[in-house]
């Protein structure tokens, strides 16, 4: 999306001071086009360092925010969200002691979330370099595409080594999950489920960032 360097992860900078964080994007797409899309961002696994810095009022020249400034992300994001047509059921916890954000809906159409997701950069709660044309399907067809993300190595590149590390370790992971029976797929590196109604990527994000792993991928359903 459109700068894996800050894949999904709504402008909430605390999660980008520590290298040691899991991003899951997953959708859940019934036959009728309708679903459940979730994001969480899952930073547990540096919780001590995080409830660390969370204390401090600056790390790398950065300003660390405080959880009253991240709810208030969260729920504007929220709001936006419900406001966007063909979204509903916005919902969103934030665990503070284990540093897990999460945000759900259901959308009338895939597109509805790319939609939501234009509204949220607009507002600057997603960076400019977000992508936000993520999903198309086509019912007639019968296919559901992960559409193709340019490469930001040159943005990558041009940051701080400070601000590169913190990249070394963070995971991404997209699951999809559907209601109808996977026929074809153009990309192998999605990983088929035996009932054939699932498939899951898992990436380093630095591997998305230099496009060693791509997410572009076309579903044709039975």
């Amino acid at each position: 999306m459109k700068n894996f360097l800050r894949l999904f992860l709504l402008c909430i900078p605390l999660l980008f001071l520590t290298s040691c964080f899991d991003i899951l994007d997953k959708v859940n797409v019934k036959a009728d086009g309708t679903g459940e899309y979730t994001i969480i961002l899952n930073a547990s696994k540096s919780k001590t360092r995080l409830a660390s810095i969370s204390k401090m009022e600056t790390i790398n020249g950065k300003k660390v925010p405080k959880k009253a400034d991240i709810e208030n992300k969260i729920n504007e994001a929220a709001k936006i969200f419900k406001g966007t047509p063909g979204i509903s059921n916005v919902k969103t916890s934030m665990d503070f002691d284990n540093y897990i954000i999460k945000l759900s809906c259901n959308f009338k159409k895939i597109e509805n979330i790319n939609a939501g997701l234009e509204k949220l950069k607009a507002q600057n709660i997603l960076g400019k370099m977000i992508p936000t044309q993520i999903y198309s399907q086509n019912l007639e067809k019968k296919t559901l595409t992960r559409n193709k993300v340019n490469t930001f190595k040159t943005d990558y590149e041009k940051m701080g080594k400070a601000d590169k590390e913190v990249f070394n370790d963070a995971r991404y992971t997209s699951i999809m999950q559907f209601e109808s029976t996977v026929k074809s797929q153009t990309n192998n590196a999605y990983v088929l489920s035996p009932n054939k109604k699932a498939l899951k990527l898992e990436a380093d994000i630095l591997d998305l960032i230099f496009q060693k792993k791509q997410m572009q991928n076309t579903i044709l359903f039975q």
